[in-house]
């Protein structure tokens, strides 16, 4: 059954800037950059070896520059390419060289060519994939050698028997909805604001081609057992081959067995040297494969010898152990994010910088939140000693058909890739109800499918924000080794249930905006704000509570967070990597009661920030202004700076005389001009109109349209209908908005479509509606066609009204293939119109793609020809 929900008239949306590729390869415009980004180039793009436990010696990089290509989804194979793209960096970031989005109806396309390598005695050529975003279609020659569907686990194709003496054409072809299908997308989004980011598509993590033998070792599974002195090995590698495992310390072996490959083998492990962030130490592991006695492959490896459990302490606590020693886990929430590169960090230096940081704060676990991060960024921990709660990729929220199944495989895939690292010792199955399914038989899959480490089966599930709670839920940790809930900005413990550790999953999230390291200028956000200079007290009481809570029982905290994120301005440092907004080793003081001991303490840089109270910082600028300085640099600057001190009358006036200033209008002028924009009689209005094909084309989807609508809503509508009790004259409101041409038709069409939705006023909303849908339904979501569609269905009963209900419907389904739930509204629609056999036929194809007991009642009434309505 759909529940019907009051609709909100207009949702601004706002789209990553892109810039036309050039001719070679250069980093595109970005409002900041990390330090690392001028050591990039297409000769050393993550030159590093990927996979660092399963380490071979004839391997060639493919990272570098590719020809692209962006074309209609259902496009063949293109002739021509757009230019050149730097591989492996996301088409939307500007490390790629590119930065275009790439829309949901689209594809992305790579090609390159490669040499085929010289084979002996049987080899074979392996193509891997660090990670492509989210479907990938590889061709070899014009031929499909392999697809791969999941946009953070890697992927390997042999494509030995496609290979052709010498130059092979090596093509991907990509398709990737973001948030707009089943696929698991973390906090990418289209339309990025607060706490959802930039999406990456594509490529975005190392592609590389590995010789093997013809009989060769594909995985590693390492498990290790303290408390019996072993370690669970198993290798898989072809059914009668022998392995020989060997373990050693500084080049001496500690021990050594032979055994079956596919078997699970014991490697002892006596008085082993553990593996904690106090003492990261790890084993090297040689595995050698044996082919009818003789040696046939062999890869290095490593590991460490570490136990994680949730046990009593000697008050009587629940308590996270690590190594059978009580480990409080003080953490902090880790988007994995860059401004110059997205998904994917600069250079591998910088990949451990953030880790580094991290430690060098006083944080011994990183909560890694909705990502999967490469190979070596878990090698960084595993080496440097941080803990990881590492979350699943959370599914869609609006949960469209094919989604459960993709999430669940996806996790799958997630577990057998990382399940090697000795600094994963939780999972993270769902945040805060994103999409949320079967919580108890999946939290026990995972459970079995890894007893060696601890299920968080739900971070947040209980939230509280402002001491407001927003989702109580009933059983919310079943079958979870922990408690957890979230609580912003102030920390509080989660309940006690026996046998759970008692976890606060999320809390913190103080802003800062440090002028000039700022991803957008004119967004700073953040649960709470403070001054630069009050950041260190509100974070040490909020960690003095820390300690209380802990004495309570308190197990683990995360910290949201330790980096800003594009619009987020509510890390310790800076998106950039440049400003510490608390000294480190303040940062460790404060941390020093909950973890005394964090190891040795990496050597990272950052600066300290300036304290220095923003608005008088931007008091000495408005000053500047009034004694004559309007270069139009120093213009744009005093506008950004009025907006983050709240001075909106003197960003007003900055803004217009910035604007005034300019001749013609860049990609960040544009940018500029959508932000300071606020109302049509603002001069960035007029621009917007005029430049809207220009601002859509390098903004993607109906940006400046968008703009425009919010803008008329709010100056010429929302006065009229905001009122309970309003009764607009839409007459009168249509003669008002006339004079803004199409943006101000649609929008007031919305308006009067929402206001009678939300008035339920049934016939006046239908009438609206179709009215709506006829001349601007093209630019509705499908969920949202489909939710009139319903809302009709449900409420309406004028026959004329119902068929255009059913057109609406129509188009959803057009939008969306194979939907069950838009196919389940489309037939209702029918049947209550009185064509049962299409309804009929509709609906059995709805029970088909979607087994759902509802579907199959409603299906079982339109055969016995009773009411599917109320």
């Amino acid at each position: 059954m759909k529940n019907f929900k009051t609709f909100s008239v207009i949702a601004c949306c706002m789209l990553q800037l892109s810039a036309n590729a050039q001719n070679g390869w250069k980093i595109q415009p970005v409002a900041i950059q990390t330090r690392w980004a001028k050591e990039v180039s297409p000769a050393n793009a993550l030159k590093e070896y990927p996979r660092p436990q399963l380490v071979r010696k004839q391997w060639q990089n493919l990272n570098g520059l590719w020809q692209y290509a962006i074309t209609p989804k259902g496009a063949s194979t293109p002739t021509a390419y757009a230019g050149e793209i730097l591989v492996p960096y996301p088409i939307e970031s500007a490390l790629s060289g590119v930065k275009k989005a790439v829309l949901p109806n689209q594809n992305l396309w790579y090609k390159r060519n490669i040499t085929k390598p010289t084979l002996q005695n049987g080899e074979r050529a392996l193509l891997h994939f660090g990670a492509v975003d989210w479907q990938a279609v590889v061709l070899l020659n014009g031929k499909t050698v392999g697809t791969h569907t999941g946009g953070y686990q890697n992927f390997s194709l042999d494509i030995t028997d496609a290979l052709q003496g010498g130059n092979n054409e090596l093509v991907v072809q990509v398709y990737d909805p973001t948030d707009q299908g089943p696929n698991p997308h973390g906090k990418q989004v289209l339309s990025p604001k607060d706490i959802y980011y930039t999406p990456s598509t594509g490529i975005w993590q190392t592609v590389w081609m590995e010789i093997v033998p013809a009989a060769a070792i594909s995985n590693l599974r390492l498990t290790p057992d303290i408390d019996k002195g072993v370690l669970h090995v198993t290798v898989d590698a072809p059914a009668g081959s022998e392995v020989v495992l060997t373990a050693s310390s500084a080049g001496k072996t500690v021990s050594t067995i032979k055994g079956n490959a596919g078997t699970e083998l014991l490697l002892p492990m006596k008085a082993a040297k553990l593996w904690s962030p106090a003492d990261p130490f790890l084993y090297d592991l040689r595995v050698q494969l044996l082919k009818d006695g003789k040696p046939a492959d062999e890869v290095q490896s490593y590991f460490g010898m570490r136990k994680v459990e949730i046990r009593k302490d000697a008050a009587g606590y629940d308590r996270i152990f690590l190594n059978n020693q009580y480990t409080y886990n003080l953490g902090t929430l880790d988007q994995g994010f860059w401004p110059d590169g997205l998904l994917t960090a600069p250079t591998d230096e910088a990949l451990a910088f953030d880790i580094k940081a991290i430690k060098a704060m006083g944080f011994n676990t990183i909560r890694k939140h909705i990502k999967i991060e490469p190979a070596r960024w878990y090698y960084h921990c595993d080496k440097l000693g941080m803990m990881v709660w590492q979350d699943f990729v959370n599914p869609p929220h609006h949960m469209p058909e094919g989604a459960k199944e993709e999430f669940e495989k996806e996790v799958a895939a997630t577990i057998t890739q990382l399940y090697d690292h000795p600094c994963i010792t939780s999972w993270v199955l769902f945040n805060e109800k994103w999409g949320v399914f079967d919580q108890q038989r999946l939290t026990e899959w995972v459970k079995h499918t890894d007893p060696s480490r601890l299920i968080n089966g739900h971070s947040g599930e209980i939230l509280y924000v402002n001491e407001k709670l927003r989702s109580p839920s009933p059983n919310a940790w079943v079958s979870a080794d922990m408690t957890d809930v979230h609580s912003y900005p102030d920390p509080m413990n989660a309940p006690a249930h026996p046998g759970k550790a008692r976890i606060l999953g999320e809390f913190g999230g103080i802003g800062v905006f440090i002028p000039d390291h700022q991803w957008n200028p004119m967004s700073a956000w953040g649960y709470i704000q403070v001054t630069p200079s009050a950041l260190k007290a509100k974070y040490t009481i909020m960690n003095q509570h820390l300690q209380l809570l802990e004495k309570e029982g308190l197990s683990g905290s995360i910290y949201t967070q330790p980096f800003d994120v594009e619009t987020e301005q509510n890390g310790i440092m800076t998106y950039d990597r440049e400003v510490i907004k608390i000294p480190f080793e303040e940062m460790r003081r404060i941390h020093r009661p909950l973890v005394a001991n964090n190891g040795t303490i990496p050597a990272v840089t950052a600066q300290a920030a300036d304290i220095t109270d923003p608005g008088q910082l931007y008091s000495q600028l408005l000053q500047q202004y009034i004694d004559g300085k309007k270069d139009p640099a120093f213009l744009r600057k005093l506008a950004m700076t009025a907006q983050q001190v709240d001075d909106k009358p003197g960003a007003r006036l900055a803004a217009a005389d910035y604007i005034a200033s300019l001749k013609t209008y860049s990609v960040d002028d544009l940018a500029f001009i959508m932000q300071t924009t606020n109302s049509a009689k603002d001069p960035g209005f007029a621009i917007v109109q005029q430049q809207a094909a220009e601002i859509d084309r390098l903004m993607g989807g109906r940006q400046a349209e968008v703009k425009m609508m919010n803008i008329i809503y709010k100056d010429e509508i929302q006065a009229a209908v905001s009122k309970p009790d309003a009764q607009p004259d839409w007459n009168q409101l249509a003669a008002n908005v006339s004079k803004y041409g199409a943006a101000g038709e649609e929008i007031l069409l919305r308006a009067k479509t929402i206001h009678y939705l939300n008035k339920q006023e049934w016939d006046d909303f239908a009438k609206a509606a179709g009215e709506y849908v006829s001349k601007y339904g093209n630019t509705l979501r499908p969920e949202e066609l489909n939710q009139y569609a319903w809302t009709a269905f449900e409420r309406v009963n004028d026959a004329a009204l119902l068929a255009a209900a059913a057109s609406w419907s129509e188009l959803s389904l057009k939008a969306s293939e194979n939907n069950a739930a838009y196919m389940d509204t489309y037939a209702n629609l029918l049947y209550k119109i009185g064509k049962k056999e299409d309804a009929i036929r509709i609906q059995t194809n709805a029970v088909r793609i979607a087994d759902d007991d509802s579907l199959k009642e409603t299906l079982s009434k339109m055969q016995r020809g009773e009411k599917t309505w109320k």
